[in-house]
């Protein structure tokens, strides 16, 4: 689903989807992660082309009964449709496990799931590895990370979801971070991290999930929290090559809940700082 389709379930404004299957790949009660948190199938129903209306397409985020039948209509047009009923089902729990620091019962259950997955790992170990070169380049492309792992990408991935599952590490728009929890596992065993000598995080609330080309725009423009979004105003930010509609509606959500605002004059072009 696209970013602004999981926006339009999170908010409630979208809680249905179309699709072109041979066979239904959902089933109802499925939980997906998604980047705004959990959203559940509640139904999933095959349904003939005909009887879409313009209300399916309202409740789809479709911009009218044509659009709709169009989309369905650019892929696979001969196999069947689906309805699946959406809803938003809170936020993802690993959210805050990883934030939640384990106690010496929790380390050692971790440890010892990291353990098997290192001893079956046909490539050997990795998961200390992984944890560390997170800890060192934070915000770092997969890819580069991959390279430094002498691993191919699609295989650097999946290691890192394992360890994501667990509440180790966290996915930013731009590579990953070590969570909470991943440190105190690699506190508690002793491993030299280079993250201790950096300096503390700039104060502040940081920017919400926008896409990698729209945290690209801001990080090159030096803003990486919501409070320094304040101080630009909307049109300054939407001519930052790379920040669309999703992103600035990411950010004006984020900031309505901060109680933040743009800054009042909405005329000039970016400066280059």
């Amino acid at each position: 689903m696209r970013p602004a389709e999981l926006a339009a379930i999170r908010a409630g404004d979208v809680d249905v989807a179309f699709r072109r299957w041979e066979r239904p790949r959902v089933r109802v009660g499925t939980r997906m992660r998604t980047a705004v948190g959990l959203v559940e199938v509640t139904s999933v129903d095959r349904v003939p082309v005909r009887s879409l209306t313009a209300a399916d397409a309202r409740r789809a985020g479709a911009a009218s009964l044509a659009a709709l039948r169009h989309g369905l209509d650019r892929v696979h047009p001969e196999r069947p449709v689906y309805r699946i009923g959406l809803r938003y089902a809170g936020v993802d729990p690993r959210h805050a496990l990883r934030e939640a620091v384990p106690d010496a019962a929790e380390i050692d259950t971790i440890v010892g799931w990291l353990d098997r997955l290192d001893r079956a790992s046909p490539t050997g170990p990795w998961t200390r590895a992984t944890l560390l070169l997170i800890d060192e380049l934070p915000a770092t492309r997969a890819p580069d990370l991959a390279q430094r792992m002498g691993r191919d990408t699609p295989s650097f991935k999946q290691n890192v979801r394992k360890l994501k599952e667990r509440g180790l590490t966290e996915s930013l728009d731009i590579g990953y971070r070590l969570s909470a929890r991943g440190a105190a596992v690699l506190d508690h065993e002793g491993h030299p991290r280079s993250a201790r000598g950096r300096p503390a995080p700039e104060p502040g609330i940081p920017l919400p999930h926008l896409g990698a080309a729209a945290t690209r725009a801001l990080t090159a423009y030096g803003v990486v929290r919501l409070e320094q979004v304040a101080g630009l105003s909307e049109a300054e930010v939407q001519a930052l090559h790379g920040v669309g509609p999703y992103a600035l509606g990411r950010l004006r959500t984020a900031m309505d809940t901060a109680g933040l605002t743009f800054r009042g004059d909405r005329g000039a072009p970016p400066q280059t700082s």
